[in-house]
């Protein structure tokens, strides 16, 4: 019998100085509680830090998961104007010589006019370059991930997915593309943030707008309270890799990549957000505890001997396999794990019209990211949104999981493609990295302060 202990939810919060002040503002610790959940932050950064992360990461660094089919060309189906700058990769805010006004006082000095101009240049120029995908993969890695889908579909798939199957797709290493700083912000990467909140999270129109989504959501089911607060997760978990893997410092032999204490800061502070940092981060871990959840469930797939981790190498194959099946059955052992029968608990109606609407929603915000205009953000806002999407189908499908046959010979009731397989564990990958690296922003604040 399963059990499920609820307790409060107790995250640090740490504070420093603005910029001019002599002393730092001192610890403060924030409780609360953890609606939906029962588990507290101590206990998940133990897990995961020194259980999950070590395991994940060496299991994504081989060639079946480091590779990843997306179709980084599709049109916006939402919005039609574009910025200016760097249109083939990474557009941020449109990009001016200068402004009118700043003409007009720059006008009698041409060499501050000069000097203004060649910033605006570089700034629209380094944008472009952090924020471009490496699509490089040598001749050899080509046939190999050709040959990988012929084996793929030879097997029935649970459903078609439109960057798998598209002409316009293509394979990118994401170890060359790293989830990091690219130079992408301002009204284009707020406007994205703004269509998933205001359209997908089922948020109350009595909610102030824009983009105070924790305000007030008690009016909520806890099936859409869940998915909303999976999507706030989500948006953190980005923010921190942004500020753990920051462009630093830049010259002609090397970038420089760190952690940005002050942008982090200003993320997840809590005077510095007005009490919303603490809860975006509350909401990170109740993502991780949804994903590693769905983990757990999916062993019996995993486990059935018709299934292997294909990519030509024998050994190396059954190799990631094991560590595969050693990574699963760690995340099955978490002693806290999310109660997902407390989703879809009503009636029957009522629970498959709101796994419909979860479905819809989804759709719509994946259909959202082809609105993101670098490429390198929109391929890793692909990848997390199909892998939260994964994860979703599978804590849904526990009846079909449950009823999977052991034998190759007949088909098993539920299939996951290749790409969502590739996408689920990166997926949590990210998220995982994300609950590593706040020990690592916990102990450069706690330096900061002595």
């Amino acid at each position: 019998m399963k059990s499920f202990i609820p307790l409060a939810l107790l995250l640090t919060s740490v504070h420093v100085t603005t910029a001019g002040s002599a002393a730092h503002r001192c610890f403060c610790q924030v409780t609360g509680t953890l609606d939906d959940c029962a588990c507290d932050v101590e206990t998940i950064d133990r897990f995961n830090n020194k259980e999950i992360f070590p395991k994940l990461q060496k299991l994504l660094s081989s060639d079946y998961f480091r590779f990843y089919k997306v179709n980084l060309n599709n049109p916006c189906p939402f919005w039609t104007d574009h910025s200016q700058c760097g249109l083939k990769y990474c557009a941020v805010k449109p990009c001016t010589l200068v402004s009118f006004s700043k003409f007009i006082h720059l006008i009698f000095s041409y060499k501050v006019l000069e000097k203004a101009a060649s910033q605006d240049i570089e700034e629209c120029e380094k944008a472009e370059k952090l924020g471009a995908v490496n699509g490089s993969l040598s001749d050899e890695t080509r046939q190999a991930l050709q040959e990988w889908k012929k084996h793929d579909d030879e097997s029935d798939r649970f459903c078609m997915l439109d960057d798998e199957d598209s002409p316009k797709s293509q394979y990118v290493d994401l170890l060359l593309n790293p989830e990091r700083f690219t130079g992408y912000k301002g009204p284009e990467a707020w406007r994205i943030w703004n269509s998933i909140y205001e359209e997908n999270c089922f948020k109350p129109y009595s909610v102030k707008r824009p983009l105070n989504p924790l305000a007030s959501n008690s009016g909520l089911c806890v099936e859409k309270r869940a998915f909303f607060r999976l999507i706030s997760g989500l948006h953190a978990s980005i923010n921190i890799h942004l500020s753990a893997r920051y462009l630093l410092d830049e010259n002609w032999f090397e970038m420089k990549w760190g952690h940005n204490v002050s942008e982090f800061q200003l993320r997840f502070d809590k005077e510095l957000t007005e009490g919303e940092g603490p809860k975006r981060l509350r909401n990170l871990y109740f993502l991780y505890l949804i994903e590693l959840r769905a983990l757990a469930k999916i062993l019996p797939y995993f486990e059935r001997p018709a299934f292997h981790l294909y990519t030509g190498q024998h050994t190396q194959d059954n190799e990631n396999k094991k560590l595969l099946l050693e990574l699963l059955h760690v995340a099955k052992s978490f002693p806290l794990h999310f109660d997902e029968t407390a989703l879809f608990a009503g009636n029957n109606k009522e629970a498959m019209k709101l796994k419909e609407d979860f479905k819809l929603t989804f759709k719509n915000i994946s259909r959202i990211m082809d609105c993101v205009e670098c490429f390198k953000c929109r391929l890793w806002g692909k990848l997390q949104t199909q892998g939260l999407g994964s994860a979703l189908k599978i804590l849904f499908s526990e009846r079909q999981i449950d009823a999977m046959p052991n034998t190759s010979n007949t088909n098993p009731s539920f299939q996951l493609s290749r790409q969502e397989i590739v996408s689920l564990f990166n997926a949590f990958g990210r998220i995982s990295t994300s609950v590593r690296e706040l020990e690592n922003f916990r102990s450069l604040l706690s330096n900061l302060k002595q």
